[in-house]
């Protein structure tokens, strides 16, 4: 079953976007360079309940 995750910042804490994930695949937590408005540029995005 997919469990819908939110993806935070790892520099300013902003969470900023909304991804599904499958639990059995993949039981790691994500982590994503993704753009942060907040911070104007590109940030490690981590996983975040």
């Amino acid at each position: 079953m997919r469990e819908q995750v939110q993806l935070q910042c790892s520099e300013c804490k902003n969470k900023n976007y909304t991804t599904t994930r499958d639990k059995k695949k993949h039981s790691e937590k994500y982590e994503l360079s993704k753009y942060c408005p907040f911070c104007r540029r590109h940030t490690p995005h981590k996983e975040a309940k």
